[in-house]
């Protein structure tokens, strides 16, 4: 199976000290490209830096949610400037998270609404976070609409009337190890027959978000451990494993403009 992590955070320092082992392992089982995606301008340009480096990556610039406190107008330029470069194929990961509210509510919507103009002018997709929300990121989506723009839902635990008007949307649903978990992902594995097999993204989120089997030997995920994500997809939904790899990997370049 050819398989493309859609979404994942190999800048991370957790990475450093076997950086080449997990790309070896992430070869061994069939994982041919992946999206190292951008949380503010540092992890951005150490994005960039990767996927100027090693074939088979791709970058995306963006503020999350956490870091919308210390966005600014220059923050945004230089990431504009970022985007320039030819292996940057998305915006984000940007959106609101209620949640842990390391960020004001106020400023989260502020500089949403800023990268998501932002991400429109310069014709990228946007890599969406939503955590918490109760609805408020659609809101804005609605109001700030824009008929030609893309984008994946990230790591998607929203409920199924939300999913509907995603999908009504045009966006992307990724699907992360949470899918793999006993309890936490029931209700997902419930949903996720119900998104039709051409939006459906992939992804690790590593080092997060470990799925199951792997969750029970580390707690380090990495882009290898998508494959987990794959089956677990395929039996979830009662697709061929080889198909459902080959149209998933077929989606994720679409979204991300890459040649499949």
């Amino acid at each position: 199976m050819k398989l493309f992590d859609s979404h994942c955070h190999l800048d991370d320092r957790i990475f450093k000290k076997d950086f080449d082992n997990v790309l070896q392992r992430a070869a061994e089982v069939g994982v041919e490209a992946v999206m190292v995606v951008g949380i503010d301008l540092d992890s951005s340009k150490k994005a960039v830096a990767m996927a100027k480096s090693k074939e088979g990556f791709y970058a995306s610039t963006g503020v999350h949610p956490h870091d919308a406190k210390s966005c600014s107008e220059k923050r945004i330029k230089d990431l504009v400037e970022l985007a320039d470069d030819p292996n940057v194929r998305a915006w984000g990961e940007i959106g609101l998270d209620f949640n842990r509210m390391y960020s004001p509510k106020a400023i989260q919507e502020k500089w949403f609404i800023r990268q998501l103009e932002t991400a429109d002018s310069l014709e990228l997709p946007v890599i969406f976070h939503e955590r918490d929300s109760n609805g408020r990121l659609l809101e804005i989506l609605k109001s700030y609409s824009n008929h030609k723009r893309r984008g994946v839902v990230h790591c998607f635990s929203g409920s199924r009337d939300e999913l509907v008007e995603y999908l009504d949307m045009g966006l992307y649903i990724g699907i992360t190890g949470i899918l793999t978990i006993k309890k936490r992902g029931a209700y997902l594995r419930d949903i996720v027959k119900d998104i039709p097999v051409e939006r459906l993204l992939i992804e690790t989120d590593a080092p997060y978000l470990t799925p199951a089997p792997e969750k029970n030997r580390t707690r380090r995920n990495e882009p290898a451990f998508v494959r987990s994500v794959l089956l677990k997809l395929a039996e979830t939904r009662k697709d061929d494993p080889e198909e459902l790899a080959e149209k998933v990997w077929n989606n994720t370049c679409r979204l991300y403009g890459v040649d499949s």
